[in-house]
């Protein structure tokens, strides 16, 4: 008469990580494709050489347009650089060593454990590089440290090591007139940005860091303005703004069944004495209604005169 009850509820539960529903993508593939958008890039900052008047006079007018925002001097930064040579020197070398050697490991480890996160950075450092290398083409800026207006020190040809040649016509592995915007901290922010996106741990945010310490070591060493800085992150937040995130798979288990998972309800189990009992006679008959019955009146005393009337 009774029948087993199943619920059809599903429970939400958390995932067991920000993993995502995307799969990792062919490894020989993305090494191409990473070459590719890294020779492009590097090759693409080269056509903006031999602009040497254009860049100078449009690092007159950042200049200008810094003391116009009463923006604190380059200069009050490398004084702090320059207390020492070992400080410098160790700047000089952060500048030069760790921007891709940071970059590449960021996105290694996301290939490696956070697919949808490698797929989703990778296309925000391709639009931002993209976006960044259009400017490089089309301002050229050269950098504070060779405007003589800011005052500054060229620290890496003073103290080393250096990346650039010491005149710009001969450099030809870089283009020293792309100092707008600064991809240095453009990287270093997407860096920090993707690994607290892609982390859960309390302390991630302690990636901040990262970018801090690349936005003092640029404009420390006369590399970049602060407005280089400043135009990299809004470039950085347009291509976030239109490349979607990854999303987090959410698990939602099925309704449990008998013998998999927690066991269905099921009924009482009766005596066969029980008049509930399949096995009882009773269970034959239709099931009756229960109403509301009168209660049974009382039974009546006979009166005195007719118990005496009998004795």
């Amino acid at each position: 008469m009774f029948a087993g009850i199943t619920t059809g509820t599903r429970l939400r539960t958390r995932p067991a990580g920000p993993e995502t529903t995307a799969s990792r993508p062919p490894l020989v593939r993305e090494l191409m494709l990473v070459t590719a958008l890294f020779l492009v890039y590097k090759f693409g900052r080269r056509l903006a050489n031999g602009h040497e008047a254009s860049a100078f006079d449009n690092a007159d007018r950042v200049w200008s347009w810094e003391r116009a925002l009463h923006l604190p001097g380059e200069g009050s930064v490398q004084q702090l650089l320059l207390h020492g040579d070992t400080l410098v020197k160790v700047a000089n070398t952060f500048y030069a060593t760790v921007h891709f050697p940071a970059t590449v490991a960021f996105l290694v480890y996301l290939y490696l454990r956070r697919p949808g996160h490698y797929l989703w950075s990778r296309r925000v450092l391709a639009g931002l590089t993209a976006a960044a290398l259009v400017l490089h083409i089309t301002v050229p800026l050269a950098p504070p440290r060779m405007l003589t207006t800011a005052g500054l020190v060229d620290t890496a040809q003073v103290y080393g090591p250096s990346v650039y040649a010491a005149t710009p016509d001969t450099d030809t592995m870089a283009n020293q007139f792309a100092a707008m915007p600064s991809l240095h901290f453009g990287w270093a922010l997407m860096v920090a940005v993707g690994l607290i996106a892609a982390t859960r741990s309390r302390w991630r945010w302690l990636w901040l860091l990262h970018p801090l310490l690349t936005l003092l070591v640029v404009v420390g060493t006369a590399n970049h303005y602060w407005l280089d800085a400043l135009v990299a992150t809004a470039l950085l937040g347009a291509v976030l703004y239109f490349v979607p995130r990854p999303r987090r798979l959410i698990q939602l288990p099925a309704a449990s069944k008998p013998g998999r998972g927690a066991p269905a309800p099921t009924a009482p189990e009766l005596s066969p004495s029980s008049p509930l009992s399949p096995s009882s006679p009773l269970s034959l008959l239709p099931p009756l209604t229960l109403a509301s019955q009168p209660a049974p009146a009382a039974p009546r005393t006979p009166a005195p005169e007719l118990t005496e009337a009998v004795r």
